[in-house]
């Protein structure tokens, strides 16, 4: 790809290396909380608790930002109680 010829074009371009930054942040804080709720989830405490709700808000907050789409979100989710509930031995 070349660089943009027109102002306008210049202006979309700086619009979405900023949307991208602030995207790519919010996914790797979910990557990042997703991984400690499938790590914390063998302690059943209320802790651990707090903390897969946090997610799952967190998760949600994403698919309002259309930064995640809504199946993939709903499949993360799914999973995490999925496994919540195993090791809960229900």
């Amino acid at each position: 790809r070349g660089m943009p010829n027109k102002p306008a074009s210049w202006k979309s371009l700086r619009q979405t290396k900023k949307r991208t930054a602030v995207n790519v942040k919010i996914k790797q804080n979910l990557k990042k909380t997703i991984k400690k709720v499938r790590r914390i989830t063998e302690t059943k405490n209320a802790e651990a608790q707090e903390l897969l709700r946090q997610t799952v808000k967190l998760i949600d907050k994403a698919v309002r930002q259309r930064v995640l789409k809504k199946n993939a979100a709903a499949r993360t989710k799914s999973r995490l109680m999925k496994l919540w509930n195993k090791r809960s031995g229900k």
